[in-house]
């Protein structure tokens, strides 16, 4: 009885050891916080979407689109860790499905974003019929945005041990979440800063179309060749572009 709890206590304090040992070192970690912020803060399809909400909705409506990209992005870090693109590469048409798929959806809302009829500059105006991203979708979305795929197959092969754990996949995923919402504020808010100057409604409509041609033109990744956009081959430097 003393033996047996003498080795669950020795294989409790291994376990325990293993998971401090995987840590961050603090340069390490200084590191990932640099990256994560620069591939937040760059331009993308989560960016660019966010302009244009913060502009057409404020940011209170627009917080939930925000709180799901943190919180889609994280899950999808954490399921990609434990290996999700084994299936991918046991079955790669899965891959091309999700190219499609990503291409078609970020389309669609090019298209809700510059058809959408800007909010009132009154005070007797009200929102217009359409409404920004919702928790769910922004969360569903980051599956089939490409620069979120670059962002974290990047942080897991570079910022994780050659053997990761479980706990090292949370950490990184964990620290990417939490600095979602004020990282990526600042592009709703500058989204929001600009609706005064763009009170007329062709300088608004302007706008829109221009953030829909940038998130048109955030698509370039994927119609790549193919071994530019292999998850296993993305570098980190592709991922600010």
């Amino acid at each position: 009885m003393i033996l047996s709890q003498v080795s669950i206590d020795t294989n409790a304090h291994c376990v325990l050891l293993r998971i401090s040992l995987q840590i961050m070192t603090l340069p390490l970690l200084s590191a990932f916080l640099a990256f994560a912020f620069v591939t937040l803060i760059t331009p993308g399809p989560n960016n660019f979407m966010l302009l244009a909400s913060g502009m057409n909705y404020g940011y209170r409506a627009t917080f939930p689109h925000l709180a799901g990209i943190g919180i889609g992005f994280a899950i999808m870090l954490v399921l990609t860790g434990i290996g999700i693109m084994q299936i991918v590469e046991l079955f790669p048409t899965v891959l091309v499905i999700l190219k499609a798929a990503c291409a078609l959806y970020l389309l669609y809302l090019a298209s809700k974003i510059a058809t959408a009829a800007p909010i009132g500059t009154s005070a007797d105006q009200p929102y217009q019929t359409s409404k920004p991203l919702t928790l769910l979708q922004a969360a569903l979305f980051q599956w089939i945005n490409p620069k979120a795929w670059s962002m974290q197959l990047t942080a897991i092969s570079v910022y994780t041990p050659s053997d990761p754990v479980f706990f090292d996949y949370m950490l990184i995923a964990a620290i990417f979440g939490m600095m979602v919402i004020p990282v990526n504020s600042l592009w709703v808010l500058v989204g929001q800063r600009l609706r005064p100057l763009l009170s007329n409604q062709k300088r608004m409509r302007a706008f829109n179309i221009a953030c829909a041609i940038l998130l048109i033109l955030s698509l370039y990744p994927i119609f790549m060749s193919p071994d530019q956009t292999a998850p296993n081959q993305i570098a980190p430097t592709q991922i600010a572009q």
